[in-house]
């Protein structure tokens, strides 16, 4: 009996790795490209079996776009940026942010704001 029990816990190991090995190869489900027109205009979106999202339109003067994913951890994680003479400016929930400012520097310049430095002549 127990060498029974023993081969039905390690078919029943092998198969959970196996369906865990099938779970990594995704595959494409959804893909729409539209190439550049003579102008730079261009747009491109697409989707995985394993919930990878992205799209993106464009121009020579800038480009916008998204991207979401589910982290190893089972998260969503979902980013918006623009691209354009300003630079890249991602926004996303999982992005770190600064610390706030502490309130003695915000009194400081403030102060500075209200008393400008005298010109010397």
């Amino acid at each position: 009996m127990f060498k029974l029990s023993f081969c039905l816990v390690a078919a029943l190991m092998l198969a959970s790795v196996y369906a865990d090995n099938i779970n990594k190869d995704a595959v494409i489900t959804r893909s729409d490209v539209l190439p550049a027109d003579p102008e730079g205009n261009y747009n491109y979106a697409y989707e995985t079996s394993n919930g990878i999202q992205a799209q993106e339109s464009g121009n020579p003067n800038g480009k916008v776009g998204s991207y979401a994913f589910v982290s190893p951890e089972g998260e969503q994680v979902a980013l918006t940026y623009t691209a354009d003479e300003n630079g890249y400016q991602p926004q996303g929930a999982h992005l770190p942010t600064p610390p706030p400012i502490p309130e003695a520097i915000l009194r400081a310049l403030e102060y500075i704001a209200a008393h400008p430095p005298q010109q010397q002549n």
